[in-house]
């Protein structure tokens, strides 16, 4: 039986199984960590295309009969929370692949984004909306939203109706597609006073951004206007309206 506690919800449907692996575009060249294999369903399908599967599984007695499933397979499972897990321990482009809990998604999105060995591309499965605010522009960004645009372009994959989960969840669900960037969109030098820009414009999101700036950084709203006008920043402006660009203009003035 699923284990609500840990989000548990099983989705067998082999075409949709499929569809999901399609947008990692998985190969025999390939690594794969999968995160959450649960019943192994998703498991088997990136065990018939990949080079070699690691699953990380937080439940004990499903990470134990994993291995026994897939006899003669180069399978490893990991029985670990995801967000203890070493990601340096894999090769370079390794690929990453899951039906992840809901409650946890913005951890682990965070977790592959802040790693030193991110993945080549990251396929999930999350909540619909979930998957829409990590693929969001201007409007809509949040700071999770912005903290995986530095490092991954994100795009929007197969939309999956809860009447195909067991249990069936409350919400439907769609495949969000992280891909890594070449580059940073913000070098990485510029890094951690960036982010720190951006955490305290999003420290009170209902306000304008002069005044959460100035809350956040400790300055004097007039400081932050003039910040905001060298970067050529609306002084009406609210956090989510600004690009990625924008704050980087933000940083530097």
């Amino acid at each position: 039986m699923p284990n609500k506690s840990l989000g548990q919800h099983w989705l067998k449907d082999r075409l949709i199984l499929e569809a999901i692996v399609d947008c990692a575009d998985v190969t025999k060249n390939d690594t794969v960590l999968e995160i959450g294999p649960g019943l192994g369903t998703l498991t088997s399908v990136l065990l018939s295309r990949a080079k070699n599967v690691i699953a990380v599984e937080y439940d004990e007695e499903l990470a134990h009969k994993l291995p026994a499933q897939f006899p003669g397979k180069d399978l490893g499972v990991i029985n670990e929370d995801i967000l203890s897990y070493d990601f340096t321990t894999l090769p370079k482009s390794y690929k990453v692949i899951g039906n992840i809990p809901y409650y946890i998604t913005n951890k682990i999105v965070r977790a592959i984004t802040e790693t030193l060995n991110p993945p080549e591309i990251c396929v999930l499965l999350v909540q619909k909306e979930v998957a829409e605010r990590l693929a969001s522009g201007p409007g809509e960004m949040g700071l999770p939203t912005i903290s995986t645009q530095v490092f991954f372009e994100v795009s929007l994959g197969p939309l999956v109706s809860a009447a195909y989960f067991t249990p069936p969840p409350k919400v439907d669900s769609q495949v969000v597609v992280m891909t890594k960037r070449p580059q940073p969109l913000v070098p990485t030098e510029q890094q951690e006073k960036f982010f720190r820009f951006v955490k305290a414009g999003f420290s009170e999101r209902r306000k304008k951004l002069r005044s959460s700036l100035s809350g956040g950084l400790g300055i004097s709203k007039a400081e932050a206007e003039a910040i905001l006008t060298r970067a050529g920043v609306s002084l009406d402006a609210r956090a989510q309206e600004l690009s990625i660009e924008q704050w980087l203009k933000i940083c530097n003035n």
